[in-house]
């Protein structure tokens, strides 16, 4: 019976691992995982940990790894069919009935696998041929160890087109063509013979997880040759899909159970340099982007895999095409850490200049993939106008709406809009107070009278901050237009951070719904009393959308506009009651008469806007 890999999967997603294991052996709960004694061999100290997030289990001990399964039938002693149909019988999950194609297509795959293992054979043998001299030259060149040439199987592809015909007759041209050696010519009408696919090129075998070759990734080694591409890899067979396959996974993932993480490189060559070096938890992608498929299977490793891509232009955009892969399929405690290295080089490059240590220090720090996003698109285009600024927010933001996951999406957008109102909204710098001059007179102290109708005003009634909610409340859409701006305003009202918060984490922009959602926090909608004293056009049913949207922005930066003004204005005042200086005089004067222009320009809105509805001129705010 043949079993698809999806259904295994699945299989070993319903079943909790360590539940299984703790029928036969006592486990102990160490963080996110389980130790205990190892089953396999006797020791004294637990190395024997059990990960139910990745799926397996590990002995640091005697090297014992496996999931559910294999736990089955290595520790259980039982065959694969009774172990998978007992976990089935547990997962409440039917086995699948014998089909006759399946086991048809896992025969063939059967022997793919030994057409494929007889090719790395004879690549293995022509590296030591006269012909073969070229690559082993190439070799020398990047000065790799005998144990690393050995370990990565080089091996050499001669000229010729029908070379591998000849050294694997035992085989048929079909199983040649289906393993990706051979080409087959397309061209309707065409009687010219299949032929060898890689030529006059230093060989590399692909592996699976499980360590077979599944391809081959082939370089070229005459410079000279321009048309060709550097690199040329297997096409798509029952065996190899470049997009499900990790080079070097079959070795990086036991590694990377030693370092906790695993570092993702562009190139074949970049693995092979690293692993020479000492830094055994590599892999690379098969000549693409990183795909959905190849990040499922590093979050299966490390929950925070390192891209470390050349630090070129290209190298950066290869960053960004994973983070656009990545962001939609986030999920709690899983995502990416990017690695810059020095512009124009490349992993080996820098081992030659720097030593492996430089590079691990770089691996020690990564960026996160929000600082990737923020830094990339920010210095994507010049932003020296409003409008610059404005595509960089739209540009972030959708960034933002790929990501499923709701939760994450709202940190995403919060830090985001942090970040960008922090850069186009600097804050400005405090002036010095600089004291009056010796000698001159002190002006005479301001009315008592109107600094206490000051105070007393501040903790009156607030009309404008009402008439401002009450506006995003019948104009809901206007929120997403000022949240930045009202997010980083001192406005002591709080219902303007709940509905700020609101807008972060996604909720629905309702009124009715936001109504119901400063009632759950205790909190009122604005009611007419509150701003009875003003009248706004964004206030009345009926009102031109576009004249209403115009008259809420200029609200608003009324609203936003004023607490600084206050502020600055108690400061001086303040002041000025302290050391009666004239210069403390003249800065509250000219703040004093800053807000006495902006009660003006507030009642004139308000008298304007009742003009024009008809409706009485509104009285000015209460002293």
């Amino acid at each position: 019976m043949s079993l698809s890999p999806q259904w295994l999967d699945e299989l070993r997603a319903r079943i909790t691992l360590s539940t299984v294991i703790a029928r036969t052996t006592r486990l102990t709960k160490a963080g996110h995982e389980f130790k205990a004694c190892c089953p396999f061999h006797n020791e004294k100290s637990p190395s024997f940990t059990v990960n139910d997030s990745k799926g397996f289990y590990h002995c640091f001990g005697c090297g014992a790894h496996g999931d559910a399964i294999r736990w089955m039938t290595d520790q259980r002693g039982l065959s694969f069919m009774d172990a998978v149909k007992e976990l089935a019988a547990e997962a409440s999950m039917e086995v699948p009935a014998p089909d006759p194609r399946a086991a048809a297509k896992a025969e063939q795959q059967a022997g793919l696998h030994d057409v494929l293992a007889a090719a790395q054979d004879w690549y293995r043998g022509q590296l030591e041929t006269p012909e073969g001299a070229k690559a082993r030259g190439y070799l020398a060149s990047r000065a790799f160890d005998a144990h690393t040439m050995e370990r990565f199987g080089f091996g050499f592809a001669p000229g010729g087109r029908q070379a591998m015909k000849s050294a694997l007759a035992q085989f048929d041209e079909a199983m040649l063509i289906e393993a990706g050696l051979r080409i087959a010519p397309t061209d309707h009408g065409s009687d010219k013979p299949p032929y060898d696919r890689f030529r006059d090129r230093l060989t590399m075998p692909i592996h699976d997880p499980r360590g077979r070759v599944i391809g081959f990734a082939a370089r070229i080694l005459d410079a000279a040759k321009t048309d060709a591409p550097k690199y040329i890899n297997s096409p798509d067979t029952p065996l190899f899909d470049k997009g499900r396959t990790l080079f070097n996974h079959h070795r990086a993932g036991p590694a990377s159970r030693q370092t906790g993480r695993i570092v993702v490189v562009e190139g074949q060559m970049d693995v092979i340099a690293l692993a020479a070096a000492g830094i055994a938890d590599a892999v690379a992608p098969m000549g693409t982007a990183l795909t959905e498929r190849q990040l499922e299977m590093l979050w299966r490793m490390v929950e925070t895999p390192i891209l470390c891509f050349d630090g070129d232009n290209a190298g950066q955009r290869a960053a960004m095409r994973a983070a656009a892969r990545a962001l939609p399929i986030l999920r709690p405690a899983h995502s990416l850490k990017i690695v810059r290295l020095p512009t124009g080089m490349d992993p080996d490059d820098l081992i030659k200049r720097d030593g492996v240590a430089a590079l691990e220090a770089l691996l020690a720090q990564p960026i996160g993939l929000l600082d990737l996003i923020w830094e990339h698109e920010r210095a994507a285009v010049p932003l020296s106008t409003p409008e610059d600024k404005a595509g960089l927010k739209a540009r972030l933001m959708a960034h933002v709406e790929t990501i499923a996951d709701r939760d994450i999406q709202a940190m995403y957008r919060r830090d985001l809009s942090d970040r960008f109102s922090a850069f186009a909204f600097p804050q400005r710098e405090q002036r010095a107070w600089t004291p009056g001059k010796r000698g001159v007179p002190a002006p005479q102290r301001s009315d008592p009278a109107q600094i206490a109708r000051l105070r007393r005003r501040a903790s009156s009634r607030d009309a404008l901050s009402a008439a401002v909610l009450a506006g995003l409340m019948r104009h809901p859409g206007e929120l997403v237009r000022h949240g930045d701006l009202l997010a980083h305003a001192e406005l002591p009202d709080p219902r303007f951070a709940v509905l700020v918060d609101a807008l972060d984490d996604g909720e629905t922009l309702e009124t009715e719904h936001l109504g119901t959602i400063l009632a759950a926090r205790g909190l009122a909608a604005p009611g007419p009393e509150e701003y009875a004293a003003l009248r706004f056009t964004f206030l009345t049913e009926g009102a031109p959308d576009e004249q209403a949207r115009s008259e809420l922005a200029s609200a608003v930066g009324l609203l936003v506009e004023r607490p600084a003004l206050e502020a600055a204005l108690a400061q001086a005042t303040a002041r000025f009651e302290r050391d009666l200086s004239d210069g403390a005089y003249a800065e509250q004067q000219r703040l004093l008469k800053r807000k006495l222009e902006f009660d003006s320009r507030l009642r004139q809105m308000a008298s304007a806007r009742a003009g024009a509805s008809g409706e009485a001129p509104a009285k000015p705010m209460a002293e």
